[in-house]
């Protein structure tokens, strides 16, 4: 047993697993917390919407980029020294950005934020796998996992709240007690095992990678913004980055040491659930971010509202996360995965039969279903990911797996922002079609009479609301589709050798 989970028992295992799930939660709050207050700082620091929208960038791209070198970090340094400063830096990091008086600062602080994050969750995760046995990790993984699934959820209700009664700067001075707490518990309860000799550090394999990357997460971030590759920068960052993943990918196969062990992937394990994980962060991360919308724009709930709508899928998914972490080495786990998924399509599969009139109930309800199935697949598929890896690759695979789920959830985004903004215009072309001026009983559906000085008004109103209903469901129709397909997959994991 090694040192770390010599020291994590008893009361030294509840700390760590307390510490762990705050430092995750720093992490998966903030990548949603400050979208609500991006119009708040904007008049604060006096930015254009486009120069505002660095803030998020910045995070995200940052992030993407160093999550990689986790791994390698942690098994270089070791990895209660590298989880602690990187629970440290982000807590400080989280100060700065309160305390930025322009925009160029608070962009280079949340910079900051992004590259000190991007360790977190997958350095959390294996510190955790190694306090506990290995016929706990299921729940290990489903504490864990908490962090992971409601930080993304209950981030947008915080971020509001803060803003609308204390200024948008609390939305980052909040992670001052949190990412203190997790410090000191990581200090306490971790002990430091002995830093293996990685890999020596391929420098042009990571700066193939971290262009790759960073240049793909750039695109998707700012893709609709600019009308995707009707845009020349859209255009040069997709050929840069495609061209820099095939010059890794060549670089990785012919050179003894790269910065990424391609032995993973010869794992049938391990890839299967780099590609389960990543269908992972596009069906379940997106409609986070749809369905409060959805609420708001089209359904009239305020923000606190939507937030209390959508915090019954956080209650839900620590339910799942409890059953998760109890089921999981006790029934067949491709049972299990395969429940959890197909409760996640069933849930965007009721989504997508949202209407403008819809009850709150049945919001409620999907939402419930989505929350509590999720984690049944979740839980039993990160620990197959790690059941048939040695422990000393573990740190790499985390972050690995963690880089797959952030892209997956960027893509997921983008591509359901940018299907939302089409269907929409294409809906509204073909409702405007049906409507004429003399389709008597279509205007009374409307409430409305053709010829009253309000009802072109109307019309417009309602057919936007109408079209914006409409493809809002078909949003929800292709990650329910996406849901669906991570199935086959599950025929590829094996149970590992006893």
């Amino acid at each position: 047993m090694p040192p770390a989970a010599a020291a994590a028992t008893g009361s030294g295992r509840i700390v760590l697993s307390a510490a762990a799930v705050l430092a995750t939660l720093l992490y998966t709050i903030d990548s949603t917390i400050a979208n609500v207050a991006l119009p708040h700082m904007q008049g604060s620091l006096q930015a254009t919407q486009d120069q505002i929208a660095w803030v998020l960038t910045s995070y995200i791209v940052v992030s993407a980029v160093a999550t990689p070198l986790a791994g390698w970090l942690g098994m270089r340094l070791g990895l209660r020294r590298v989880l602690a400063t990187s629970v440290a830096g982000f807590t400080g990091a989280s100060m700065l950005c309160g305390l930025a008086g322009s925009l160029g600062q608070i962009v280079v602080f949340r910079g900051l934020q992004g590259a000190f994050g991007a360790a977190l969750v997958p350095l959390s995760q294996v510190a955790l796998l190694e306090a506990f046995p290995r016929e706990a990790h299921g729940r290990a993984t489903a504490i864990w996992g908490m962090g992971v699934m409601v930080g993304p959820i209950i981030g947008p209700t915080l971020g509001g709240w803060l803003t609308d009664n204390l200024g948008w700067r609390w939305a980052f001075y909040v992670n001052l007690p949190v990412g203190i707490l997790a410090y000191l518990g990581i200090l306490a309860a971790m002990e430091e095992r002995p830093a293996t000799r990685p890999r020596p550090f391929d420098l042009q394999g990571f700066v193939l990678l971290s262009l790759a990357i960073g240049l793909f997460q750039l695109g998707l971030d700012r893709g609709e913004t600019l009308d995707w590759f009707e845009s020349p920068e859209i255009m040069a960052e997709a050929l840069l980055a495609a061209t820099a993943l095939y010059m890794f990918i060549v670089h990785s196969l012919t050179r003894d040491h790269g910065f990424v062990d391609p032995a993973l992937f010869l794992d049938r394990n391990f890839s299967a659930s780099v590609v389960i994980m990543f269908a992972v962060g596009v069906a379940v991360i997106s409609p986070a971010v749809l369905l409060p919308t959805f609420l708001q724009t089209l359904q009239g709930y305020s923000p606190t509202q939507a937030g209390g709508l959508m915090a019954a899928r956080g209650l839900a998914a620590i339910g799942g996360m409890l059953a998760a972490g109890r089921l999981t080495g006790r029934v067949p786990a491709r049972g299990l995965m395969t429940t959890g998924i197909l409760l996640t399509a069933t849930a965007l599969w009721l989504m997508a039969h949202f209407s403008l009139d819809t009850p709150w109930q049945r919001v409620v309800g999907a939402n419930m279903v989505l929350g509590f199935g999720v984690p049944l697949a979740f839980v039993p598929l990160t620990v197959a990911a790690f059941a048939t890896l040695p422990d000393a690759q573990r740190a790499e695979a985390g972050a690995l797996l963690t880089l797959a789920r952030n892209i997956g959830s960027s893509m997921g985004i983008s591509l359901s922002v940018a299907l939302l903004a089409h269907s929409t215009r294409a809906n509204q072309s073909q409702l405007v079609e049906h409507f004429t001026a003399y389709s008597h009983d279509r205007w009374q559906l409307l409430g409305r009479h053709p010829g009253a000085d309000a009802g072109t008004a109307a019309f417009v109103a309602e057919i936007t609301r109408q079209a914006g209903a409409i493809a809002y469901d078909n949003a929800f129709y292709l990650l329910a589709l996406v849901a669906a397909a991570m199935l086959p997959f599950l025929w590829l994991l094996r149970a590992p050798r006893r």
